[in-house]
């Protein structure tokens, strides 16, 4: 579904991505994990086309994204689940979500947008009962939420989440992860960038790390949870249930 080979990015002359390779399959929970200015955030801008590549290639059901604007790349059934959530703070939870059915609107018309926003109150029944709530008074899970279901409602083939766990509650972590394995099931395909390596390893198929812009590591996320390196970069101190 997506595949990138010898990719590097960056913002002017900061080169940030070196050299970077790697692929999700249809139906995949795939995970990148890194510490801080790994790159892991520059990576998912790149496919999403809000960084350009200086060499190597995107491809995205194999199409070749590289060149494509970000909405584009959005409308062939790729998107992003920004950091920090990136809600629409003056507009209500409902706002958010029928805006983000903007490329299904174009392309079934409204009657399928109120269609998937049931399916994201079904999905997110917290947001049912907050529809009417201005989404910048939510806590942060809920915006969390906000901002996952926003995404999902284009009906993606992709969604690439970008650090969904960064400033929650250990137990709002246990739902929203819950809700990426549900997102599985119903047939997405989740690329997930995350810091919390042990959450994250622990609902994926596979799992690449990333560090100072280049993959040290790969594979099934099992042997990834259990390699001695990995553990002690990335593991020791982190906990889920």
């Amino acid at each position: 579904m997506l595949k990138i080979r010898n990719l590097d990015a960056g913002y002017g002359n900061l080169r940030v991505l070196k050299n970077i390779s790697l692929h999700v399959d249809g139906g995949e929970i795939v995970t990148m994990i890194g510490a801080n200015g790994a790159g892991k955030t520059t990576l998912l801008s790149t496919v999403i086309g809000l960084v350009q590549p200086t060499s190597g290639s995107i491809a995205f059901m194999d199409q070749d994204c590289a060149p494509l604007a970000s909405r584009h790349i959005v409308a062939s059934g790729c998107v992003l689940v920004p950091e920090g959530r990136q809600v629409f703070a003056p507009m209500s939870v409902e706002e958010n979500l029928i805006l983000g059915g903007y490329v299904l609107q174009k392309k079934e018309g409204k009657a399928a947008v109120y269609r998937e926003l049931k399916h994201q109150y079904d999905l997110f029944p917290v947001l049912r009962e907050r529809r009417n709530q201005l989404a910048g008074t939510l806590s942060g899970g809920e915006q969390q939420m906000l901002a996952m279901g926003r995404a999902l409602m284009s009906r993606p083939r992709l969604v690439m989440m970008d650090e969904p766990s960064t400033g929650l509650a250990p137990l709002v972590v246990r739902d929203i992860f819950k809700v990426i394995v549900q997102l599985r099931k119903e047939g997405n395909t989740v690329l997930l960038v995350e810091q919390n390596a042990k959450a994250a390893l622990s609902i994926a198929d596979r799992g690449y790390v990333l560090e100072t812009g280049k993959i040290i590591v790969q594979g099934p996320a099992e042997d990834l949870l259990a390699n001695q390196d990995v553990q002690r970069a990335y593991l020791g101190r982190e906990k889920i249930d």
